[in-house]
């Protein structure tokens, strides 16, 4: 018979807390990913985001509608897709851009190497103005701050996307420790795993889970907007900016998932049931959406934006935002963003882990704040 390790042998076979840390955490991923209602949602969002690529194209109601003048400028109208719509005279031609009869107008210009220029509303299709040349001036005779169509997408993808993943993967990781509370599981947990290394182990695993799951829909979706051709239509003027803010949101999103991750982790501590989660989870979900919606209303450049993309609940989409409604920003200020949200995220964390640490073994109903920061 064997004789059994000497005690100081199996110590220094046991991993450290690195190394628990990612046994927690690959766990936590492993029990996610057999979960049938997280493959689900997922499906479900790839839906989603195909509906939203190919809807509006069914939806979009024809080719545009073109005021000119003459036989000549309505055939290069019609060679870009817009119907042309022949008018009597430039005067007429603009009264029915400012109506709405038609969406944009093509008109003699005696200045232009082309001898024509275009004249909108407050925005013209990029193809219609290639197609008539590259060279003709483009006039707008209410030009907007922002697009508009930039304006409430940008808010909208950023925004859905930080809080889709939040609500999806915080619910998540509050359920699971609540779960192993109810089933007293965490008993053994804690037996052999630090209470803190758990909680970073549930936090990074759900983090690993996020990142990945944002990275697959980001890409299905410009996969889908390069085979439906609507990339094309994208202004080439915003593509730097809309580059920039995605490079950016990358850190945003990493910070603020933290930054949250930690209050639904003690959102799920403080309860022993799972019953009870909604009244510890409402608070965080509160702090998840408000700036969300803040930032959605807050959709022209201004200072209610700029001081929403410095306030680190909002900052992960309001500076993104900013970053492609105004054109791009100085780069101290998303580097400024970003160091105030990280370090209020490591005090969240830093907060949430005594919390967590507090009330992870209490049983028996709703563990205060105040009783959770007591009990260590």
């Amino acid at each position: 018979m064997t004789p059994d390790p000497p005690v100081a042998d199996r110590a220094a076979e046991r991993p450290g807390a690195r190394g628990l840390l990612w046994v927690v955490a690959r766990r936590e991923m492993a029990v996610k990913l057999r979960d049938r209602a997280f493959i689900v949602s997922g499906v479900v969002m790839l839906v989603l985001i195909g509906a939203a690529l190919v809807v509006p194209a069914l939806l979009a109601g024809g080719p545009d509608r073109v005021a000119v003048l003459d036989a000549p400028t309505a055939a290069v109208v019609e060679a870009t897709g817009a119907e042309a719509v022949t008018t009597s005279s430039g005067a007429e031609a603009t009264a029915a851009v400012r109506s709405g009869d038609v969406d944009a107008a093509v008109l003699p210009d005696a200045g232009s190497p082309t001898g024509l220029r275009v004249v909108a509303l407050e925005s013209v299709s990029s193809v219609l103005v290639l197609g008539v040349s590259e060279a003709s001036p483009v006039e707008l005779l209410e030009p907007a701050d922002a697009d508009p169509l930039v304006a409430v997408f940008a808010p909208l993808a950023f925004g859905v996307l930080f809080v889709t993943t939040s609500l999806l993967f915080g619910l998540s990781i509050a359920q699971s420790v609540v779960e192993e509370k109810q089933t007293r599981v965490v008993e053994i947990l804690v037996a052999a795993v630090p209470v803190r290394t758990l909680l970073a182990g549930k936090v990074v695993g759900a983090a690993v889970l996020a990142i990945a799951q944002t990275a697959v829909l980001a890409a299905v979706a410009l996969g889908g907007l390069a085979l439906t051709g609507r990339a094309d239509a994208l202004p080439a003027e915003l593509l730097p900016s809309l580059a920039a803010a995605v490079g950016w949101y990358v850190p945003f999103f990493v910070a603020g998932f933290l930054l949250l991750a930690g209050m639904w982790a003690v959102a799920g501590a403080l309860v022993s049931r799972i019953e009870d989660l909604g009244s510890t989870t409402t608070p965080v979900q509160l702090v998840v959406m408000v700036p969300f919606f803040a930032t959605v209303f807050v959709n022209t450049p201004g200072p209610a934006l700029t001081a929403l993309s410095f306030v680190p609940f909002s900052a992960p989409v309001a500076m993104p935002v900013r970053m492609v409604l105004e054109g791009g920003v100085p780069v101290w200020q998303p580097l400024t963003a970003l160091a105030l949200l990280v370090v209020c995220a490591v005090a969240v964390v830093l907060v949430a882990a005594r919390l967590y640490e507090g009330s992870l073994l209490r049983t028996g109903g709703t563990t205060s704040l105040g009783q959770a920061w007591r009990r260590r």
